[in-house]
């Protein structure tokens, strides 16, 4: 199938797809993917240039893929060979915003699938019976973070695994340097390159129709002499397309720039008349006696915006920035000049919804303005002498409009997005020390910008977020506790101060982390106290797993307090345990042995672990917290009222926890145990703030988002 269809579907009376306007050509070929005809190919990469109309030829296909949308269409006027079988919808995960293991995780919920790992996905939609379909738009536009090259990593990691699987019939809209990666891995026939820039899929007559269709006062545009007479309309139509050379998003522009602005035009003279969308700028800020560097100034910011566009109050800041002069001005008098290439971002709705489960709260009805099309941020980025340095211009005018340097009162872009903008200025490892940013920040968004930094670039704060990051991304959790699993984190890793820091930041944390060691086997925990000098406990009453306390200590004079510890069941030989004789006096059968830390402050304590008394249930009743648990949770919640006062979510089982009586929570992991004093009564005793352990390891670095379904 090629361009030549497109004559042949003319001449047959058949009518234009009323959304694509043509493309007959690359309809058929899709139509005849999606009902499997003999010799079709199961992958479809579809490419072309930044604005030829891949994103409206796949909506375009979808919509006869849809069994309601198929409805509304003129069906039995199209050219049959280029209308889909009714079928059930085809999957349509949706890239844009997503990293590539969450996109593979929208599609194993989508299919219902058990995979409990991202590499376990695709055997399980091999195993299927029927074959899936799967349609993949705009994968330019995947990842949170524009410079972290996430379509590439989608390609890698999602796309060639899905096309390598027998019962996946998959179409993929692909950036042209990546098209052939992915098809290429296939074996011969089972993969067509479709590129709409290529001679043998332009579709000129379809762009004709497109640019007269949008000149048409009857579809919308102002009465103009060269939109109502159709004698004009047309043989303007056909210059527009022909020095557009295929590209819809020029034709675009141009149009809307005429009928914005129409004083001066000369439809006659074809010069007018650009052939590329710089062109279409530049061509543009003449007609209005504009620099066309002034217009490219002003949207520069917008160039560079993350997420779904940027506030309309940073605008001026940065734009001053980037150029570098006062731009306030050429902003007021600017917006007829920038119109044609803006637009208000329209808000994610799920976005938003996440942002409220995770108590963020969303845009408030802030204004968010974006460029109508990347392929416009795509020229002007390119059009700037220095683009890092652009980048460092925006980064320190988004610090500076930070109030106080408080992150909870920045804007919600500034927080989310500065990581961004300092990866590709070259800063964000700078930026990486402060603990208010990383408990304020989108942790979806500032973990792709930080795993796009070489692990030798980062400090040890930014590795320990890494390592932290599965677990704020899986929890949705807000800010307050993201803050409190960061702080239990930083004590895990060495860096007491950054835990400590997190406590004068004005979050309601749930807890204090007192200590914590890097453990491996400790098979369960428990709480209890030694007698002090000048004290005494039986032994066959106080050993741990012994109800019931202790004796009472004996004769004359105050008994110094007891000495609170925590009690770890580790394997025998571990450096400092002891081994618990049995009840014949023989070592203990399970291979086990017990080692005492200090229950307040880090240290280990080397003192017979027999001795260690246990709280009685009277006091254990009496306490004011309980807890519940589960393989990788736990929450802890007053006994009056029954409200859980706090949460806490492992990226790693469990393997053990006890909570003292005065509000000391320890939990054992498969890789070590934490000590946390529960925050939410003062406690009996004042907790000490650990100091920071020396000579700690650099932590690992994170494994990516596998597992992450956020």
């Amino acid at each position: 199938m090629s361009a030549s269809d497109e004559g042949i579907a003319a001449r047959a009376g058949y009518a234009p797809h009323p959304y694509v306007g043509g493309r007959t050509a690359a309809l058929r070929a899709l139509a005849a993917w999606r009902m499997r005809w003999p010799g079709a190919p199961r992958v479809i990469v579809l490419t072309g240039n930044p604005g030829s109309g891949r994103s409206r030829l796949i909506t375009g296909f979808l919509m006869m893929c849809d069994p309601g949308y198929r409805k509304q269409l003129p069906l039995d006027d199209l050219d049959p060979a280029t209308v889909p079988p009714d079928l059930p919808a085809p999957a349509v995960p949706n890239p844009s915003g997503r990293t590539a293991a969450q996109l593979l995780w929208v599609i194993a919920d989508h299919f219902g699938l058990h995979a409990d790992r991202g590499e376990d996905i695709f055997p399980e939609l091999a195993a299927r019976e029927e074959p899936v379909t799967i349609v993949v738009p705009d994968v330019d536009q995947a990842g949170p973070v524009r410079a972290a090259h996430e379509p590439a990593r989608l390609v890698r990691d999602v796309l060639k695994p899905l096309a390598a699987t027998e019962t996946v019939q998959l179409l993929a809209d692909v950036p042209r340097e990546l098209a052939a990666e992915l098809a290429e891995a296939l074996p011969s026939g089972q993969a067509q390159i479709i590129d709409l820039d290529a001679p043998e899929w332009a579709d000129p007559k379809g762009l004709v129709l497109h640019a007269e269709t949008a000149l048409d006062p009857g579809a919308g545009a102002p009465e103009l002499p060269f939109t109502t007479d159709p004698t004009v309309r047309r043989p303007l139509a056909e210059a527009l397309a022909r020095r557009a050379d295929g590209s819809r998003l020029t034709v675009q522009l141009a149009v809307q720039s005429l009928l914005m602005q129409p004083e001066g035009f000369d439809p006659a003279d074809e010069s007018l008349l650009p052939a590329t969308v710089g062109e279409a700028l530049d061509l543009h800020a003449r007609r209005l006696d504009v620099d066309p560097r002034t217009l490219r100034l002003l949207l520069a910011p917008l160039a560079f915006a993350e997420g779904e566009g940027l506030p309309v109050q940073l605008w001026g800041a940065l734009a001053n920035a980037v150029a570098g002069r006062d731009m306030s001005q050429d902003l007021a008098d600017g917006m007829l000049l920038a119109a044609p290439f803006i637009q208000p971002a329209e808000p994610d709705a799920e976005q938003d919804a996440d942002d409220e489960a995770a108590g963020d709260g969303a845009d408030d009805g802030r204004t968010l303005l974006r460029l109508q099309h990347p392929g416009i941020a795509e020229e002007i980025r390119s059009g700037l002498p220095d683009v890092r340095d652009a980048q460092t211009k925006i980064a320190m005018a988004l610090l500076e409009a930070v109030p106080q340097q408080n992150w909870a009162k920045a804007d919600p872009y500034i927080r989310d997005h500065l990581a961004a903008h300092t990866l590709e200025a070259g800063l964000l490892p700078q930026l990486l020390t402060d603990p208010g940013l990383f408990a304020h920040a989108d942790p979806v968004t500032l973990r792709a910008a930080i795993e796009a930094v070489p692990l030798e670039q980062l400090g040890a704060p930014a590795r320990t977020y890494l390592r932290t990051a599965p677990l704020l991304t899986r929890s949705q959790a807000p800010a307050g506790m993201r803050a409190a699993f960061l702080e239990s984190a930083f004590v895990e890793d060495g860096l007491a101060p950054y835990a400590e820091a997190l406590h004068t930041l004005g979050f309601d944390l749930p807890w204090r982390t007192l200590w914590s060691v890097p453990l491996p086997g400790v098979r369960a925990v428990t709480t209890g106290s030694l007698p002090q000098e000048g004290g005494e406990g039986t032994a066959a009453e106080t050993a741990p797993g012994a109800d019931g306390a202790g004796a009472g200590s004996g004769g004359e004079g105050p008994v110094p307090a007891p000495r609170p510890v925590a009690a770890f069941i580790v394997p025998q030989g571990t450096p400092g345990s002891r081994t618990v004789p049995g009840p014949d006096g023989d070592a203990s059968e399970d291979g086990a042995a017990l080692l005492l830390h200090d229950l307040l402050r880090p240290g280990y304590i080397d003192a017979d672990p027999t001795q260690v008394q246990l709280p009685s249930d009277e006091t254990k009743a009496a306490a004011p917290f309980g807890f519940s648990r589960g393989a990788d949770y736990l929450r802890v919640w007053a006994r009056a009222g029954q409200k859980v006062v706090a949460a806490l979510l492992s990226d790693t089982p469990l393997t053990g926890a006890d909570l003292s009586p005065d509000g000391v929570l320890v939990v054992a992991t498969e890789r070590g145990v934490t000590a946390r004093q529960i925050l939410a009564a003062a406690p009996a005793v004042a907790p000490t703030v650990p100091a920071q352990r020396t000579g700690a390891a650099d932590t690992a670095a994170s494994d990516g988002l596998e597992g992450d379904h956020s």
